[in-house]
């Protein structure tokens, strides 16, 4: 048992460190391409991918499960990364970075409302949550000013609350007992499948001279295989293990692997705020991850 958890651990953990690279990849990418066309390839490579590691079909029991199946596609896949994407032509990136953070709340409050047999939470969640924030603010403001627009930052925080159902419905789904490549695999069908009316929406064009670039193949290789494929297999899993409140505090870390590969790759600075900011976001995500107890209710 303890096993199972700490692979959930190290699992989510894995997850949320490719995770926390992929701007650098979208930010080369989008040079060239829209981010519609990024998302679009992206997880059709990974589809794609997921079919040649696991080709036997997944026979779904009752149409119950296949909804499920669809409602997770239509959020993790499809709406959170639109929703993502234009509140980013809104607003400041880094608005957007601390509100996506608020996930975590939104799926503690649904799952302890809708889930009967999930987290109880405790106020040293909440103290946890209070202190990532905080530590979030100050790495995404470091840098810039803090400029609010209605529109943009009402997108990012539905797109919080969406991934926030996203990891409810792959904590139900977990339980249904399928391979978890087969799993993902179904939920990327229905996600690709819900984007394709938005490719006649926004600015969609399949320019092959686009991938005759080594760098633009070699980025949507790494977003398609490890940020997609490999990923959502992951996080996928460490939700079934940890639960979907626990897996999602380990958004909270996502800016400081940006902050950190930044510092690495762009050879940026690290500011004394930004500094403070890891700090009181690791304190936040200790705290957490460490006072969260499991009761089933009833007992």
């Amino acid at each position: 048992m303890n096993k199972g958890i700490g692979t959930g651990h190290l699992t989510a953990l894995i997850t949320i460190v490719i995770w926390g690279t992929t701007f650098i990849s979208t930010k080369i990418l989008l040079a060239d391409f829209t981010p519609i066309e990024i998302l679009f390839f992206r997880f059709l490579l990974g589809l794609l991918v997921l079919i040649a590691v696991y080709p036997k079909r997944l026979g779904i029991k009752d149409k119950k499960q296949e909804l499920t199946f669809a409602a997770a596609g239509l959020c993790g896949i499809c709406l959170y990364y639109l929703l993502e994407n234009i509140a980013l032509t809104y607003t400041m990136a880094s608005n957007v970075g601390v509100i996506i953070s608020v996930a975590p709340f939104f799926t503690a409050v649904l799952s302890h409302v809708l889930l009967k047999t999930e987290e109880k939470l405790k106020a040293q969640f909440f103290i946890g949550f209070i202190v990532a924030m905080t530590g979030i603010c100050l790495i995404s403001f470091s840098s810039s000013e803090l400029k609010l627009n209605p529109i943009g930052d009402i997108l990012a925080i539905v797109a919080a609350f969406v991934w926030a159902v996203y990891s409810l419905l792959t904590r139900k789904i977990s339980g249904y007992g399928y391979n978890i490549i087969q799993t993902t695999r179904r939920i990327f069908t229905y996600g690709i499948l819900f984007m394709i009316p938005f490719l006649f929406v926004y600015d969609f064009s399949l320019d092959v001279q686009k991938f005759v670039k080594p760098e633009y193949v070699l980025n949507l290789i790494y977003l398609g295989l490890g940020a997609s494929a490999l990923c959502f297999v992951t996080w996928n899993y460490a939700v079934g293990v940890l639960g979907a409140v626990k897996t999602s505090v380990y958004i909270y870390i996502v800016p400081v692997i940006t902050v950190v590969t930044s510092v690495i790759v762009l050879k940026e600075e690290v500011t004394w705020m930004a500094a403070v900011g890891i700090g009181l976001t690791l304190i936040g995500l200790f705290l957490s991850e460490s006072k969260l107890k499991f009761r089933k209710r009833g007992m």
